[in-house]
């Protein structure tokens, strides 16, 4: 299995919302609101890093409020 963190900013006032969508989509293991520069920060797991790939390009980056994202692998 592949793990990553996927480090997200929100469009003000978008944070809920976004991180409810989130919980919604299949691998991913957490969704949390936090403090700092990042307003949620996520845990997926999926079978190969082409698996995480597709699920940030596909379906976190289509979410709407999402500003940015950066994704760490696990390693």
């Amino acid at each position: 299995m592949a793990k990553a963190f996927v480090l997200i900013e929100t469009a003000v006032g978008k944070t809920r919302e976004v991180v409810a969508a989130l919980e919604q989509l299949e691998g991913i293991e957490s969704v949390n609101m936090v403090t700092g520069p990042y307003d949620i920060i996520s845990a997926i797991e999926r079978e190969t890093l082409a698996d995480i790939g597709d699920l940030v390009t596909r379906k976190i980056h289509s979410a709407r409020g999402i500003s940015r994202t950066v994704t760490c692998l696990v390693v």
